[in-house]
């Protein structure tokens, strides 16, 4: 170990308000990437605040020392945003994970980052309310996380991404100072900054206490499970169904290959083996209203082509529905090694098309591809399985990634819809941005952190100009999407 960073390891040991710093060579395997594995960094250390004021302290000391940090969550993100770039210290805000306050009158709670998502439903349950947002990661990931992605989800379509759902953001910026971003009654005057906060992936601070909006549980809940012959008839439904003017909550398509994997693994959910896709909607609001909602997605469905509609007998029928879709992911572990998921959006129209397209593609390539995706807001997630120890195949997989966005840009897409530019996306701005366009995305970089000290190197390229890279954008073991 560099004698700079043994002495940044032991001044982080002596502050009172850290629980814990690791620094072995073991320890820190385990935090080179997040959910992305094909980017790797090492970091010099890890750092577990449990307060905000351990934060700043952690921020301090490696201002001090000249050393970058990157902040992190459950590291369930899946484009690389919580890669550590070498040398760094990882603050590592698991361990802050309380609901502070709950206000059942107002509707707000107010947590630390590290709660998981799906926590903060639980502890408000019993008062009739519930946290909208829901990654499919929701058992694991946190809010902080979720913050840092503006995360998105099955429920996306009515119920929006994370950001209308934040109130207000405690902040420790890059120079240690704490700011408050927002109002829990919603009425901040001024410049939003803390809209500007939400989905900056971490670059421009860390979150270290967030006031969320909380949501009355809806009347009625139905959960109906479509099965067709094709993926294109069910995508043409999709979009049938958002003609008609029915808002459902969730859309969720998967294909075939999605399905099989599923219905192998044990979050086998009663898809049928028979279907070249299943459709998931869910509806909710008033008993009445969601009667008359289902009779009319019944009857689209089966304009399409449907040879089934299925309405979940009861709520454990309900919960295997959806622990099929949320499990996909985990499911695919039986295909190979390794799994790449991606993440674009499309206009709801061209879903068709681009996933016809997309298929071709990875059949060009000799890949293995399944779908899931949200199509009621169009954002795909081609899943590509493969083993990165073949050197061949993960070149394909590369060249495929970039095809995808390509694919998906040409038809009126945009590079991601949930999971984040991070590393993974990065020098592919320039397929959406020129360089005007990104400038102003720098200045506000550079208003936050204008030493590049918090997460750096990444969301915004270097500008194309540019003949020398930020050293610091340099120290990542990575493959190049």
């Amino acid at each position: 170990m560099d004698p700079r960073t043994g002495e940044l390891v032991d001044r982080l040991r002596e502050l009172p308000s850290v629980e814990d710093v690791l620094a072995g060579a073991s320890e820190m395997f385990v935090y080179e990437s997040d959910g992305l594995t094909l980017t790797r960094g090492r970091a010099a250390a890890v750092a577990f605040p449990s307060t905000t004021r351990a934060v700043c302290e952690i921020v301090r000391a490696c201002n001090e020392f000249g050393v970058p940090f990157v902040p992190r969550g459950a590291g369930t993100g899946l484009s690389g945003g919580a890669t550590p770039v070498d040398g760094c210290v990882v603050i590592e805000c698991a361990r802050m994970d309380q609901v502070l306050s709950i206000d059942a009158v107002n509707r707000t709670a107010t947590v630390q980052p590290g709660l998981v998502n799906a926590h903060l439903t639980d502890a408000v349950s019993g008062l009739g309310l519930h946290y909208a947002p829901d990654p499919s990661s929701q058992t694991a990931c946190t809010i902080g996380g979720n913050v840092a992605e503006n995360s998105g989800g099955p429920h996306t379509l009515k119920y929006g991404t994370t950001s209308p759902h934040v109130l207000s953001l405690e902040v420790v910026l890059p120079d240690a100072s704490v700011v408050q971003l927002g109002r829990r009654d919603a009425h901040a005057v001024g410049y939003d900054l803390r809209g500007v906060f939400v989905g900056s992936e971490g670059t421009l601070g860390i979150v270290t206490a967030a006031t969320v909006r909380l949501m009355p549980d809806p009347e009625t809940v139905c959960t109906l499970l479509a099965s067709f012959p094709s993926l294109v008839s069910a995508c043409e439904a999709v979009s049938t169904i958002i003609a008609a003017g029915i808002v459902a909550s969730a859309l969720e398509l998967l294909d075939d290959k999605t399905i099989d994997a599923v219905e192998a693994s044990v979050f086998a959910a009663g898809y049928p083996r028979n279907a070249r896709a299943v459709l998931l909607v869910e509806l909710d609001g008033t008993d009445a209203a969601v009667q008359a909602e289902r009779a009319r997605v019944r009857t689209v469905c089966q304009s399409h082509g449907a040879i089934e509609v299925r309405v979940a007998r009861d709520e454990q029928e309900r919960e295997a529905f959806w622990r099929g879709r949320k499990g996909a992911f985990g499911a695919m572990g039986r295909r190979a090694p390794d799994l790449y998921v991606h993440d674009a959006v499309v206009p709801r129209t061209r879903l068709p098309e681009v996933v016809e397209a997309i298929t071709r593609a990875a059949e060009e390539r000799n890949l293995r591809i399944a779908n899931v995706f949200h199509a009621g807001d169009g954002n795909l997630h081609p899943n590509l399985s493969f083993d990165r120890r073949d050197a061949d195949e993960l070149a394909r997989i590369v060249d495929m990634g970039e095809e995808i966005l390509r694919i998906c840009i040409e038809a009126g897409g945009v590079l991601s819809g949930e999971h984040g530019i991070g590393l993974e996306k990065r020098d592919y701005m320039h397929m959406l941005y020129t360089d005007e366009d990104l400038e102003p995305m720098r200045w506000v970089h550079e208003a936050f952190d204008p030493a590049d000290a918090c997460n750096p190197g990444k969301v915004i390229p270097q500008p194309r100009a540019c003949t020398e890279s930020n050293p610091r954008h340099r120290g990542y073991e990575k493959v190049t999407f």
